[in-house]
């Protein structure tokens, strides 16, 4: 089974591509629902969160925006709680790839936004990353509820740039265009790894 990692930074449209290659044949693994789920009530990352920032669990889940606050201008903090949440992700991302694997997928995705960052390039066959041109990024992302120039300037500054990313994938895909443009594009990726392999 070949495992793509998937990402791109911020609005560049990487969830509605995963969502294309689960449609294509290609079963995709996203790692913020798995946090979302690791942080809910009665989720693995709740009691350890919880310890190491006492005051950000009610009702048995984590308080995301009471997290956000703790970790706002502290790397030690988002370091602290990455070695906390990046290791359960990855059993997550095991257990799918293993259970994919026994199933007898070709090929199956690993959604994960800090791909190059967290160094889960190293896991995976291929990369592809997701990418558009920064005015339609910028467009996107404030369109978000609860965005603003300094959130969107703060979470950019958290991810290798696009450029960077673009020039260590083995394939771009380039969501600027229509939805049947992407979609052609994943198509394109799948057929060339079906060649390799």
């Amino acid at each position: 089974m070949i495992v793509i990692g998937l990402t791109g930074s911020i609005g560049m449209g990487k969830s509605t591509v995963a969502q294309m290659f689960a449609e294509e044949g290609a079963p995709a693994f996203n790692s913020d629902d798995a946090v979302h789920e690791l942080y809910a009530r009665g989720g693995d990352a709740v009691g350890p969160v919880e310890a190491a920032f006492p005051g950000v669990a009610k009702d048995g889940a984590i308080d995301r925006s009471a997290l956000s606050a703790r970790l706002v201008d502290n790397p030690e903090a988002i370091k602290q709680l990455e070695a906390i949440v990046h290791p359960l992700v990855r059993q997550a991302q095991n257990a799918f790839l293993d259970r994919h694997r026994k199933a007898g997928v070709a090929a199956a995705v690993l959604d994960i936004p800090l791909l190059f960052e967290s160094g889960g390039a190293e896991r995976v066959d291929t990369i592809v990353v997701v990418s558009a041109g920064a005015e339609e990024q910028r467009v996107r992302v404030m369109s978000r509820p609860g965005m603003s120039e300094e959130k969107f300037a703060t979470l950019l500054s958290r991810q290798m740039p696009d450029a960077e990313k673009r020039a260590r994938a083995d394939f771009v895909i380039d969501t600027s265009g229509e939805f049947d443009a992407t979609r052609a594009q994943v198509r394109a990726v799948l057929d060339a790894l079906r060649e390799q392999s």
